[in-house]
């Protein structure tokens, strides 16, 4: 093929018959290289086949790509790939066909969601299509965003609650317990190493005591999300940890997702799915007037975190954005930055922008969703979140 760029197929991680190196290689040039690489036949060859159609630019799919008369062809297509690619692979051939192809009109036709293979990405090029989905493919498209929300909500949901119910627990452990409210089962193993044998005794150097009961939420969280195009896939894993936190009764979550209006979404946390077409992707962005609402939200700053999700590309007044800033970090607020969170890394985002908010002690990084959760669990133990992200690994702004 032309394109040196297409995955590489056969690794063995699918039934399709053992390849050769000359054989993967064949697959991974295409035509031209038939005569150094050998020919194919079988399954390699169908293999070889719905390669050239996606990455060869003389192929019946990328000819018709976007024509009504080819829906079938491609519909037997994503039916090929999944049939002889493994899942990861498939997902990036369907990203470079919506991309090389122009296949979203495509999309919206019920027979084409039933073929594709659900990904995070496919999510949120249904969601930025939401308002032109017509009405006999809308069925099938939240069949499709449920399947991807349910399948990330089984991989995270449970480190979720772990990291933030034990981090809660920490925060509440009384540390200075009157006798009544000594915990003496914890008490006595946190100081098993003081254990005197002359005296067959244990002195507590540390006492535990039972946690006191909150009056109200230990934490307020508020996620400030970016919904302009390229934060798409930041913006379907927000949703997903926005509603696991709200159903953590000991803390109260809102999301609110902005361009340049601002939309507080947080009554919807219930159904993940709901919050998702709720979303419009796309448009301008006024990152100052989304704080500017969050700093209206918050009734207690030291039970406060924000986390704002954005590439910080701000179209508002970035002077009154941090001022707001400092605002909230001089009140007591965890103010946190996430250029990204998504599996993808740090997008182009505005580097300036991002060393000034750190200058204000907003730390600014790209996080993973599988690190997310202990993101969450630092910051309401009100550990220095930027030493955490270095310590992750993460890059944060200076």
């Amino acid at each position: 093929m032309g394109d040196t760029d297409a995955p590489l197929a056969a690794s063995g991680e699918t039934d399709s018959p053992p390849t050769t190196r000359a054989q993967r290689w064949r697959l991974v040039l295409g035509q031209p290289a038939e005569a150094s690489c050998g020919g194919v036949a079988g399954e390699i060859a169908e293999m070889d086949k719905a390669l050239s159609a996606l990455y060869e630019p003389d192929a019946g799919l990328g000819r018709r790509g976007g024509r009504g008369d080819s829906s079938p062809s491609v519909a037997r297509w994503l039916g090929d790939i999944r049939k002889y690619f493994p899942s990861q692979v498939v997902q990036v051939m369907q990203r470079d066909a919506m991309e090389r192809l122009n296949l979203r009109e495509l999309m919206l036709q019920p027979e084409m969601l039933e073929h594709v293979q659900p990904d995070v990405h496919l999510v949120a090029d249904l969601i930025s299509l939401g308002s032109v989905i017509p009405q006999n493919t809308k069925e099938t498209a939240r069949m499709v965003v449920r399947k991807v929300v349910d399948d990330l909500m089984r991989r995270l949901e449970d480190p979720m609650r772990s990291a933030v119910s034990g981090a809660l627990d920490r925060s509440q452990r009384n540390r200075r317990p009157r006798h009544a409210e000594i915990d003496w089962n914890r008490t006595i193993r946190a100081n098993l190493r003081h254990w005197q044998p002359d005296y067959r005794t244990i002195v507590p150097e540390t006492l535990i005591g039972y946690g006191r009961k909150a009056r109200r939420p230990q934490r307020e969280v508020i996620l400030c999300v970016d919904q302009s195009g390229s934060m798409a896939s930041s913006v379907v894993y927000s949703s997903i940890f926005a509603a696991v936190m709200a159903s953590l009764p000991a803390v109260q979550t809102r999301l609110v997702v902005f361009d340049t209006a601002v939309v507080d979404l947080t009554d919807e946390l219930a159904d993940p799915v709901d919050v998702l077409f709720g979303v419009q992707l796309g448009g301008g962005t006024d990152i100052n007037g989304a704080v500017g609402y969050c700093q209206g939200l918050i009734s207690e700053p030291r039970n406060t975190i924000v986390v704002l999700i954005s590439d910080l590309y701000e179209g508002g007044v970035e002077n009154g954005l941090l001022r707001r800033a400092a605002e909230l970090v001089e009140s007591g607020v965890q103010f946190i930055t996430l250029l990204a969170l998504s599996d993808e890394g740090a997008p182009a985002y505005d580097g300036q922008l991002a060393a000034k908010l750190a200058a204000l002690g907003v730390p600014s990084f790209a996080c993973t969703p599988d690190a997310f959760p202990q993101l969450m669990a630092a910051a309401i133990r009100r550990d220095d979140v930027a030493a955490w992200a270095a310590g992750q690994g993460f890059k944060t702004s200076k």
